[in-house]
């Protein structure tokens, strides 16, 4: 189920009424089960990207297509898109309001025509997907959570109508290291069974480290498009955007100018410690 923008503008209304640029000419394709990162400073035009994607803002220009249809056509079906395309919100825990977990993640079934057995199967395998146990957790008011545990139950609301996309908007905002671990780990999952993920952040290194992909968004354009290794290899270009890379790739760019030899393309901590690890077997001193 590929996903193609081709030159797409969209644009707000200024105070003065005048139009203010937040895409202008963005041409991109999202082939299944991708996992894409989208950085860029506040304003650049990120949240507009996902939300056109969505099919929550209508381009004054261009196409959006998802499975070769134009969702913005005048003919195609929008419970269509519904069904292949899910978008989890900043702080999405603020949307919590039903008196149980169970009843606040099934919501978003309420009116899918499952009978009664299959929504409590597909409730109870959201659940567990985001690393809840199902009979723990089904009868608690979603305000009794801490902050983390309730993000995972309102995702869980958005994966419980199994999208095969899956829109964030910097989902690990605010979130302490265990649960962000946790979270990234899940999405990670479901990329590797067949979901697409795009992802916006400004955590660089959570790209760095499970991103396979990323696109750079500066003043409303894509600016830079390519593996995770490319992007955050061009540090000058980064540099000239007030961007920085990930974190293993600043450290290995340090090691390497002072000698420390180590292999091409580390982006993860995972990479750099076996890196660093294979330069001291060799007889080197990190």
């Amino acid at each position: 189920m590929p996903i193609e923008l081709i030159n797409v503008d969209y644009a707000y209304e200024g105070q003065a009424g005048d139009p203010i640029a937040a895409l202008e000419g963005v041409s991109l394709r999202i082939d299944d089960g991708e996992f894409v990162g989208i950085m860029g400073h506040t304003g650049c035009g990120k949240t507009t990207l996902i939300q056109t994607i969505a099919g929550l803002k209508e381009p004054a220009r261009g196409e959006i297509l998802l499975d070769g249809l134009d969702i913005n056509g005048p003919k195609y079906d929008r419970r269509l898109l519904r069904e292949k395309v899910g978008i989890v919100f900043q702080y999405p825990e603020y949307q919590l309001f039903e008196t149980s977990v169970e009843r606040d993640v099934a919501f978003g079934l309420k009116h899918s025509g499952l009978d009664g057995a299959e929504i409590v199967q597909r409730t109870k395998w959201a659940l567990e997907t985001m690393a809840f146990s199902y009979e723990d957790i089904r009868r608690k008011s979603p305000l009794s959570l801490s902050g983390g545990e309730k993000r995972r139950v309102a995702i869980a609301g958005v994966l419980v109508t199994q999208p095969k996309v899956l829109i964030f908007d910097e989902p690990i905002a605010g979130l302490d290291p265990k649960n962000r671990e946790l979270f990234l780990q899940v999405v990670s999952r479901l990329q590797r069974e067949g979901t697409t993920i795009i992802m916006v952040s400004h955590n660089v290194d959570a790209l760095g480290e499970y991103a396979k992909r990323l696109i750079v968004m500066d003043h409303g354009r894509k600016i830079m498009d390519g593996s995770v290794t490319e992007v955050f290899s061009d540090l000058d270009r980064l540099k000239a955007l007030g961007l920085r890379p990930c974190a293993p790739r600043a450290l290995a760019d340090m090691l390497a100018a002072r000698g420390v030899s180590l292999p091409e393309g580390i982006v993860s901590y995972g990479a750099l410690l076996e890196g660093i690890a294979a330069y001291a077997r060799e007889g080197g001193a990190p």
